[in-house]
């Protein structure tokens, strides 16, 4: 066993780099629009991306310069081929060759080049010739890859609008547009063939525009709601942007094609618009990014594809100045310019928090002299009774205001409401946004603890030890779900203690 023994530094250093590789957030990616006439240099924007937790760009086109700056930052790109060229690239395979030893050849793999979209949603358009010719032109530049030897390595997709779904409510009942259908089976099974994804544009934004209400907003961002209840499937729902994925997945299926990944080509939500836009405001877009954010690092997946998050790209990187429409067109950047952030979306190398996990989250230390507790008027029952529910339902021992428990009495929504919400926000991280609740909590520097009830908090250096039961089932039916990044670590600790063993034999 001397020569195993001697390549345990071997061992060693793969063990760690796959340990590494288990934390890499590659599904979090940010989209570069470039319709824009004040927009940094490429090399300020990749020295930018680097500095964050960004893994992945979705380029519209293929700028060199772009391609070019990103080179050996390990950063996934996405580039596109546009609507225009899509008959060119049809109707000659020699097009296609040309296309891609001019625009990936050059630069792969030193830019990590990973996936080419032909078009941006081509079936909205509603041009049959340009539809029909779709196809064509993605299996040509499937062959120019192959024979430059990037078969396998850059995929080949296309992006679709929600409009291609004819029903999305409840998620369950997701479906194609028939009139898109015959199209949609011919792209699906090159997808198929060729392992590449199906890419989509969800926007909770929009679902919000068209359905105006409070709980539709809570909905929408992430934030504590009763959730709603998929009548066909009797999953509940606590977020639109898993119900809307979901959607997809239901049709996929419907069809087929349920071994095909989806990818979420665009989605984001403006901070600013025009005064008869209902919904952008620098709040609403830093709670849905980052709070989207956390749900893709939670590991959780959608109720539909658990356990692995959904490969996202957040729009967008800088605002678009040169963009026509409202307001809210112009208004998605999470970047400035002049690099700052335009509000904290959780993306720095060192915001790995999670701010409104989806999983059970680990208890963390808390050094936070205030209590998470509800307002003390303006709040419904009812508004309560769903802050209670959401807690629960996120990972934290509820177990003190069950009947028996230290909290239960006064045998109160107020009261239990209070216990639960003070305990997520120490739970998960003390940072205001977690007391936010809708609007409906606040914070206070007075203890609420009472009794044997005791609120964690007061600069305590750990929650108390009921904090830390996180064995409970969750109120909305489903058990505990261990983070993906955790499974990964434990079936890696077991890799290395079983060589260590093998050395010691």
């Amino acid at each position: 066993m001397a020569s195993l023994t001697s390549h345990l530094p071997i061992f060693l250093f793969l063990f760690l780099t796959a340990l590494i590789s288990s934390e890499s957030q590659s599904f979090i990616g940010v989209n570069y629009g470039q319709v824009a006439d004040n927009l940094p240099p490429p090399s300020a924007t990749a020295k930018l991306l680097q500095s964050t937790s960004i893994k992945q760009v979705r380029l519209y086109g293929s700028d060199p310069d772009v391609i070019k700056a990103l080179s050996n930052t390990g950063i996934g790109i996405v580039i596109g081929i546009a609507n225009g060229d899509i008959p060119s690239l049809a109707a000659d395979p020699n097009a296609a060759a040309q296309w891609i030893n001019s625009h990936v050849v050059p630069f792969y793999p030193s830019s990590k080049i990973t996936l080419i979209n032909v078009g941006n949603e081509v079936l909205l358009s509603n041009d049959q010739g340009l539809i029909s010719q779709l196809l064509p032109a993605m299996r040509n530049v499937q062959s120019a890859l192959s024979a430059a030897s990037l078969g396998g390595k850059v995929r080949v997709s296309t992006v679709h609008a929600m409009t291609v779904l004819s029903q999305s409510d409840p998620p369950s009942s997701g479906r194609f547009n028939p009139g898109m259908l015959d199209v949609l089976k011919g792209l699906l099974a090159f997808q198929r063939d060729n392992a590449s994804p199906f890419a989509v544009n969800p926007y909770p934004f929009f679902a919000y525009q068209s359905d105006p209400r409070p709980e539709t907003l809570a909905f929408c961002l992430f934030q504590p709601n009763a959730g709603r209840v998929d009548s066909g499937s009797g999953i509940k729902y606590m977020n639109m942007f898993d119900a809307q994925v979901d959607a997809v997945k239901s049709a996929l299926n419907a069809i087929g094609f349920n071994d095909i990944d989806i990818l979420v080509a665009e989605t984001g939500w403006p901070y600013h618009g025009d005064n008869n836009e209902v919904g952008p405001s620098v709040e609403n877009a830093k709670a849905y990014n980052g709070n989207l954010i956390q749900h893709l690092r939670s590991m959780v997946g959608t109720p539909l594809i658990p356990g692995k998050p959904v490969e996202t790209y957040i729009f967008a990187l800088y605002d678009e100045d040169l963009k026509p429409g409202p307001a809210s067109e112009r208004s998605f950047g999470l970047f400035k310019p002049d690099l700052s952030p335009t509000y904290d979306a959780g993306l720095s190398k060192s915001s790995q928090t999670p701010s409104t996990p989806s999983v059970t989250p680990s208890p963390k230390p808390t050094t936070s002299s205030k209590w998470c507790v509800p307002k003390t008027s303006g709040v419904s029952d009812a508004q309560l009774q769903a802050n209670l529910d959401y807690a629960c339902g996120h990972g934290i021992d509820c177990s003190p205001i069950q009947p028996g428990g230290a909290c239960f009495d006064p045998n109160t929504v107020a009261s239990h409401a209070a216990y639960a919400m003070n305990l997520y926000y120490h739970t998960v991280g003390t940072d205001p946004i977690n007391c936010d609740f809708s609007q409906t909590a606040t914070l206070t520097s007075t203890n609420p603890s009472y009794n044997a009830c005791v609120y964690p908090g007061g600069g305590s250096s750990s929650l108390p030890v009921a904090a830390t039961k996180m064995n409970k089932i969750s109120n909305d039916g489903f058990s505990k779900v261990r983070t993906g990044s955790s499974i990964r670590n434990k079936i890696l600790v077991y890799m290395f203690l079983f060589i260590i063993y093998s050395l010691s034999l």
